[in-house]
């Protein structure tokens, strides 16, 4: 898998406080938000709205995105993994987004190059925001091999603390999948890179 290009997003791989289950925000997205949310995709609050939406830059973030329930235009309630652009929903009803934002969750993500194992502790911005599928609903973004932050000049968005256990993946291959955490959070200081 390592040695294809087949990015997924942002998926959780396991959580050291325990079981979790996404977060509910009711009347997280407004209707008709023009752009896609895709489910894995980096997600942040917005000031002032009580709302979220994704990440566009190397800015602080809360999590991944993992879908959506609201009422169309006709009256139907619908459940999707992803935000489909400019969707307006039935007036006077709530759009329920559901992500992920326990800043201790272990997610697997794919870089779009080549991660060796003396990377660990690294810390690496997204690349790729807004690739996607809207057939699938599924976000493609990934982590950007060449964005390592350097000691002493920044935060990065993600800090690398683990090889995927998945079967065909190894360190130095051309598209490693790599565990990591959150690092550039909107709700905890910054921290230290290793």
């Amino acid at each position: 898998m390592s040695s294809t290009s087949a990015p997924f997003g942002l998926r959780p791989a396991f959580f050291p406080t325990g079981l979790e289950r996404a977060q509910v925000l009711a009347g997280g997205i407004p209707s008709g938000y023009s752009s896609n949310i895709l489910k894995g995709q980096p997600v942040k609050y917005v000031a002032g709205t009580g709302q979220i939406q994704p990440v566009t830059g190397t800015e602080a973030f809360s999590g991944s995105f993992q879908g959506v329930e609201f009422t169309d235009t006709t009256g139907r309630r619908r459940v999707s993994n992803y935000w489909p652009a400019s969707t307006t929903t039935f007036s006077g009803t709530t759009t329920n987004a559901y992500f992920y934002n326990d800043q201790q969750i272990i997610y697997e993500i794919q870089a779009d190059g080549s991660i060796a194992q003396t990377q660990i502790g690294g810390e690496f911005n997204f690349s790729n925001l807004t690739a996607g599928s809207t057939v699938t609903g599924l976000s493609q973004c990934t982590l950007g091999a060449s964005t390592q932050v350097t000691a002493g000049s920044g935060q990065g968005q993600l800090r690398v603390v683990d090889l995927a256990q998945n079967v065909d993946n190894a360190w130095g291959d051309a598209y490693t999948v790599v565990r990591v955490q959150v690092v550039n959070t909107q709700f905890v200081a910054p921290s230290v890179s290793i």
